[in-house]
């Protein structure tokens, strides 16, 4: 039976999101879809490039506000990372043909799900990320079985 997980983390800085992403690495596999929810400057991107180095990537990781998607190839998986930011429509979703690179082999980490509307496909884990003092607050909730396994192994 699916419940819910929710785990609440406060990330003093950018160390400690850098950090966050690395531990979610530590227990991802395809596939598998992560909606990242957060105002601008909350540090989407930066969960990103740490996750992405935990998983061996070693080159640069660029938000991809204009160009829509940046895909890393890695071992196991293809990891595609979306920005619906600059969305006009939710159908630019599928005119990009982002669609299809949704596939069973593949892990998708989404800014601005909301964007895409319909066409967005669900989030098995939510991560959003919120202003808190001086830093920030991390609220990952699991959305499916596959998130929920998932958010079960992760400790920081």
């Amino acid at each position: 039976m699916f419940r819910p997980a929710i785990l609440n983390f406060s990330l003093i800085n950018e160390t400690a999101t850098l950090r966050l992403g690395a531990q979610l690495a530590l227990h991802l596999k395809a596939p598998c879809i992560i909606w990242l929810q957060g105002d601008l400057g909350m540090g989407k991107t930066t969960f990103t490039r740490g996750l992405l180095q935990a998983l061996g990537h070693q080159g640069a990781v660029k938000s991809p506000t204009y160009t829509l998607v940046e895909s890393y190839r890695l071992p196991d998986f293809t990891l595609h990372h979306f920005d619906l930011y600059r969305f006009q429509t939710p159908e630019e979703w599928l005119d990009a043909g982002l669609d299809e690179l949704i596939t069973p082999d593949s892990i998708a980490l989404i800014e601005w799900p909301l964007q895409g509307e319909a066409f967005t496909p669900p989030a098995d884990i939510t991560l959003t990320l919120l202003p808190d003092n001086n830093g920030r607050q991390a609220r990952l909730s699991a959305e499916t079985c596959i998130g929920q396994q998932i958010l079960t192994q992760l400790t920081l």
